[in-house]
């Protein structure tokens, strides 16, 4: 197998820095995020074909802002520095960042003055995306300027001989229409990037890596019957072969027949050493009273591994490996060693997990986005209706109710969430939405059915449109579909009384609620 090239992000804080890495990759580049401060050494073990400076909130004059190692820039690696990244080059080679006199947000035109390799290939002429408050007001030494705006006489600068490129927009986000041209100048005409990273090319890598570091010892996989470890299964079947034993935990949390299906597919069809676990006494007793969502949360996860430790106890032979379907955007959300970024919350499949654990764990996705895993699954031969459906967060229907968890509230909650992804996908919605649920609210409001006054539950209707979950607009269902979800939920549920249509976007809103 060819050797994978990596392209190495360091993220100086910017909400962009995950759609730079997933460009690249888009682009057949592998491509890793790392903080800021990555350690010299670590970055020459890496061997990056090149590395890309993100963007960041900080200003480079400020006292505490952040700069990676200065040795960074003597490494002879191809380096191109977005927004704060550019201003990086200016506070190391004895240019001047200041203020600027107009701050820039938003789209703008951008005038190209050399059109060798870093816009080989675009017009004189380009829209790209601006969000910037500071300005190069002085090159850099032995830079020269590339591009301008309006604005900006300083918009794009390169240094020949160190193929060092600076820019002041945003390459990476959709509302730079020719972004993904400029990039790929960069790692094909700059970096000397082959583009060989490819689905079947991770498949080929993790196989070997898994049994390589599996051995003879056997591997117990969470199977949810989610897309992430539904095609994590499939996996670790071609890899290990028997060696895996899969375990589906009935948490009480889980979507209607939900169990049941993932137990036909995946025994019955596939083949696979499965147990299947009703835990859901267990769970619910635990969650009992809880309303705090990061306390459900470290409860499920707690619980979630002690079951599975029990069970991994009945099987015959040493069982050192836990498998689990982490991706990318779980990690850094919820930690912040990749960069200046804020925790958001606590995912299941990473911070939910007590400390001391007694599997070693294997997580082959841990740098992958959802439609990376999807093309994934599709070449391992995973079902389409699993290939297409929905996220569903590790806590289950635990985050999706408000408050404190009954048994009462989940059948309730179940029922109208059914009765939502039936109508979507009746009126062939379904596919076109990233994700679709119902969330049970803490409130009760005064209706009417008949000629009686009722005092019922309300629930809200959660659509959203993404690419990988890091960003997501509000789907726009047209108003008859979502009457007709309404009726159906208040007419056939007894219990609620209201709906409701959750038209947030994220930022500044969760998927989720909880």
């Amino acid at each position: 197998m060819e050797h994978t090239q990596t392209l190495l992000v360091l993220d100086f804080g910017s909400q962009y820095t995950q759609l730079i890495a997933r460009r690249v990759r888009e682009l057949g580049v592998y491509s890793e995020i790392h903080p800021f401060n990555y350690s010299i050494d670590k970055i020459k073990d890496l061997c990056p074909v090149g590395i890309i400076l993100s963007g960041g909130p900080s200003s480079v004059y400020e006292t505490n802002a952040p700069k990676p190692d200065q040795k960074v820039f003597d490494l002879g690696i191809p380096i191109l520095g977005i927004c704060y990244g550019l201003q990086l080059f200016a506070d190391r080679m004895h240019g001047k960042v200041n203020s600027a006199a107009r701050r820039e947000y938003g789209k703008a035109e951008l005038f190209i003055d050399d059109h060798n390799d870093l816009f080989a290939g675009l017009d004189t002429t380009t829209s790209v995306w601006m969000s910037h408050g500071d300005a190069l007001s002085q090159l850099p030494e032995g830079f020269k300027p590339i591009a301008h705006s309006h604005n900006a006489p300083i918009c794009a600068i390169r240094h020949s001989e160190k193929k060092m490129f600076g820019v002041q927009f945003h390459p990476e986000v959709v509302h730079t229409p020719e972004g993904k041209k400029i990039l790929g100048n960069f790692l094909f005409k700059v970096c000397g990037a082959k583009g060989n990273w490819t689905p079947a090319s991770f498949v080929e890598k993790a196989e070997k890596e898994i049994r390589t570091r599996v051995g003879s010892s056997k591997v117990l996989c969470a199977l949810s019957g989610g897309v992430d470890s539904s095609v994590l299964a499939m996996l670790l079947q071609r890899a290990v072969g028997d060696q895996l034993h899969c375990v589906h935990i009935n948490n009480g949390l889980m979507r209607k027949n939900e169990s049941e299906q993932v137990v036909q597919t995946f025994r019955d069809t596939f083949h696979i050493n499965l147990s299947s676990v009703n835990a859901a006494d267990i769970f619910l007793s635990r969650l009992a009273g809880v309303d705090d969502p990061e306390k459900k949360r470290k409860i499920i996860g707690k619980t979630f591994i002690e079951v599975f430790e029990e069970e991994a106890k009945k099987l015959s032979g040493a069982v050192e490996f836990l498998a689990q379907g982490t991706l990318y955007p779980d990690v850094i959300e919820s930690v912040s060693f990749k960069g200046p970024s804020v925790t958001i919350k606590t995912h299941h499949n990473v911070g939910g997990l007590p400390e001391k654990m007694n599997f070693k764990l294997i997580e082959p996705f841990r740098e992958l986005f959802k439609d990376e895993v999807r093309s994934i699954g599709r070449l391992l031969g995973v079902p389409a209706d699993l290939i297409g459906r929905h996220p569903f967060p590790g806590p289950g229907l635990a985050v999706r109710i408000l408050g404190d968890i009954t048994k009462v509230k989940l059948d309730l909650l179940r029922e109208a969430d059914d009765i939502f992804i039936q109508e979507l996908k009746r009126s062939n919605l379904y596919d076109k939405i990233w994700q679709a649920f119902v969330v049970l609210l803490p409130i009760r409001s005064v209706g009417v059915m008949g000629d009686d006054r009722t005092y019922e539950n309300a629930v809200a209707l959660r659509a959203v449109t993404s690419v990988d979950g890091m960003t997501a607009d509000w789907a726009r269902i047209p108003d008859d579909i979502l009457a007709h979800v309404s009726n159906r939920i208040t007419n056939e549920l007894r219990g609620i009384n209201r709906v409701v249509y959750d038209i947030s976007s994220k930022p500044p809103a969760t998927i989720e609620w909880e």
